[in-house]
């Protein structure tokens, strides 16, 4: 079997003044799909930033997709994040480009040069996500799930060994959401490793899967399902 895709070793994050994770510890291996779940403020969005890279690490180990991050220079951050996709509840698409912008500006900014390969690529990602006849729209003219789609396709743009969601159903309706998460599933099945920070049970309940839980400052696993 391959080397985990996270190695997450006694880990210890401060999230506030006076307020620390400690001693976190779990493990993520290529393929594997994992929800981390806990109160509002509980930690889990600096989880998922510490991973790639936004967070720092105060002590233990943390080792994705084969490089250690705990002290990590500057200049080698770019590099990590290309390994890493990321879905963000509130989208964070650039509202004065169009659909094919925002995508094309990813794969300039991480070197890809060759505009029909960049134009193959976006098609190819937008075909995945059901989205191709919306290239030309801006992200106003998109519905909440729709910009969340187009979200997705930007985090899979590079073919990323690992996919971080921070509550990517949060700002959907319950029929939207379970569209979202068949999409990320269907990710999930095509060999993408998923770390997903949810507060929505009803998610967790229909596809369940490994469960992860922050609660007072510790990381505790609650089940373990494929």
């Amino acid at each position: 079997m391959k080397s985990e895709i996270i190695i997450y070793e006694k880990v210890s994050l401060k999230i506030g003044e006076n307020n620390f994770l400690e001693n976190l510890s779990f493990s993520l291996q290529p393929g594997e799909f994992s929800y981390l779940i806990g109160k509002t403020g509980s930690g889990k969005s600096s989880i998922l930033r510490s991973i790639y890279c936004d967070v720092p690490i105060q002590s233990g180990n943390c080792i994705i997709d084969g490089v250690c991050i705990n002290n990590i220079k500057k200049s080698k951050v770019p590099l990590l994040r290309r390994k890493i996709g990321i879905i963000f509840q509130d989208f964070k698409l650039l509202s004065d480009r169009t659909v094919f912008k925002n995508l094309e500006f990813v794969l300039k900014a991480t070197e890809w040069n060759d505009k029909s390969k960049i134009n193959e690529r976006i098609d190819e990602v937008l075909d995945q996500v059901k989205m191709n006849d919306f290239k030309n729209r801006f992200p106003y003219q998109l519905s909440g799930g729709e910009q969340q789609r187009i979200s997705i396709a930007r985090a899979i743009l590079n073919n990323p060994n690992l996919i971080l969601a921070d509550e990517p159903t949060g700002n959907l309706d319950p029929a939207t959401s379970s569209e979202i998460m068949e999409l990320i599933l269907d990710i999930n099945s095509k060999g993408s490793t998923i770390l997903m920070a949810t507060h929505d049970y009803n998610v967790i309940s229909t596809y369940p899967k490994k469960t992860l839980r922050v609660e007072n400052g510790k990381l505790f696993e609650l089940s373990k399902k494929t």
